[in-house]
């Protein structure tokens, strides 16, 4: 959206890819595009708005994000709502996905610290009890009017494998990029893998403050392990969402020759 243009309450950059998302979001409040609609391919949407594939997934994302649309490999995008949610929805099937998020979200550095990990810590990491971590905490914003963090990330980076000096600074200055993707240029290892842990979980009184959400209310809490070829980690993260800000959705679907040959039992 442009600067003071909302859509349904909730502000847009004035971007190219926001400007698109804006076009797509008046489609869908006029009815133009209803309720359960698929989106044409990207690159067909790129072709006929004469913008490039990159701008179309841009626009994508923010329509996300408002719960205009969920998007699912090999289903396209569909029309999931005419009005904003008001909270953010995030819905990844790809390494590439959770790369955009990072782009298309401020981090706002909190603060660095080194860190020796305890049990408890060490049992999250897989490592050792005593093995020195930088610990690397920012909240992320959305952008909304509301002003409101979307959540407090722990990023934690073995020191003990090389020298992590430099990367709260790198960190800072590029705050479009995951921590991960700045990892991969500081050790030449490419992350192949994330795995994601998703639970329940309330809002820690020390954090209750950078959230502003009152301690004990529901979050979720997200860790995720990002991997490299080798199955070693790279980093983890560990996020807490207030709930009523994040939406994690997933969508199963059963295989076809899985689909026939129950068919064929019954």
């Amino acid at each position: 959206m442009f600067p003071g243009v909302s859509t349904g309450g909730v502000l847009m950059a004035d971007t190219r890819y926001a400007q698109i998302a804006r076009e797509l979001a008046a489609r869908m409040a006029s009815g133009e595009m209803p309720v359960g609609t698929v989106l044409p391919k990207e690159v067909d949407l790129a072709e006929s708005l004469g913008v490039s594939r990159h701008t179309i997934r841009a626009a994508i994302t923010e329509l996300q994000q408002l719960g205009l649309v969920s998007r699912r490999r090999k289903a396209g995008t569909r029309v999931e709502a005419a009005t904003p949610t008001g909270h953010y929805r995030q819905s990844l099937t790809s390494l590439e996905d959770l790369v955009h998020f990072g782009a298309t979200h401020t981090r706002v550095l909190r603060g660095t610290a080194t860190v020796v990990a305890d049990r408890a810590l060490a049992a999250q990491l897989g490592c050792a009890p005593g093995s020195r971590w930088l610990r690397v905490s920012f909240v992320r914003m959305d952008g909304s009017p509301s002003g409101l963090p979307m959540g407090w990330t722990d990023v934690y980076v073995d020191a003990e494998q090389g020298d992590v000096s430099d990367l709260p600074a790198r960190i800072e200055a590029a705050p479009d990029m995951l921590v991960s993707t700045l990892l991969e240029a500081h050790y030449g290892r490419r992350v192949v893998q994330v795995r994601q842990d998703v639970q329940g979980a309330l809002v820690p009184s020390e954090l209750a403050e950078a959230l502003q959400a009152p301690a004990g209310a529901p979050a979720l809490r997200i860790v995720r392990r990002y991997l490299d070829g080798a199955g070693q980690l790279i980093d983890l993260s560990i996020t807490v969402h207030p709930a009523d800000r994040y939406t994690f959705s997933v969508q199963l679907t059963r295989e076809q020759a899985s689909a026939t040959a129950a068919l064929a039992e019954t």
